[in-house]
């Protein structure tokens, strides 16, 4: 099973990218999850996606469309998603010229986030689950990996927090369960 990791932050220390990188550790056997990283992604601009796409978005697309499965982590900003995340949703959700299919539409998303506050990234993940359930991607119902206080549970870019580790690799278990 080849899964997509992609963090909807860009800071260097992200926390979501910390999280994506223990699951890389805690993926079942069998299990190989590569990061994607989302540094240059043009804002989406219907004009430039009518002149082919960019660079950047191409290889985007084809990563997600080679993928098995998406493991997306959502940091919440003001309360919801980030623009990098949603920018990134915006190409992937659409064909593009030499395409038949948009790459989103009908691949497996697993979510995760991470974030300072004391309600982890409830409303993000809310938003996001909409944002992906419109580009016509299926979003599993398993339960939600929250990691609230990130800032204690996430040192030196290591998610150090046994609990969180526990239920971020059960997590990862049940969303590969869900696969025929």
């Amino acid at each position: 099973m080849d899964i997509l990791g992609i963090s909807g932050s860009l800071r260097r220390a992200s926390f979501n990218t910390s999280l994506l990188h223990a699951a890389q550790e805690l993926a079942p056997a069998g299990t190989t999850i590569a990061i994607h990283d989302l540094h240059g992604l043009p804002l989406f601009d219907q004009d430039v996606e009518e002149q082919g796409d960019p660079a950047l978005v191409v290889a985007l697309k084809d990563a997600v469309a080679r993928a098995d499965a998406l493991l997306l982590a959502c940091p919440e900003y003001n309360g919801g998603i980030t623009g990098v995340l949603k920018n990134a949703i915006d190409w992937v959700s659409r064909p593009g010229v030499a395409r038949q299919a948009a790459p989103l539409a009908g691949k497996r998303v697993c979510i995760v986030g991470a974030s300072p506050g004391i309600t982890g990234t409830v409303r993000a993940q809310d938003q996001l689950r909409l944002v992906l359930r419109r580009a016509g991607a299926i979003v599993e119902p398993q339960g939600e990996v929250l990691v609230f206080q990130a800032h204690t549970k996430i040192a030196d870019g290591r998610l150090a927090d046994e609990r969180t580790r526990e239920l971020l690799a059960r997590h990862l278990h049940n969303f590969l369960g869900t696969f025929p």
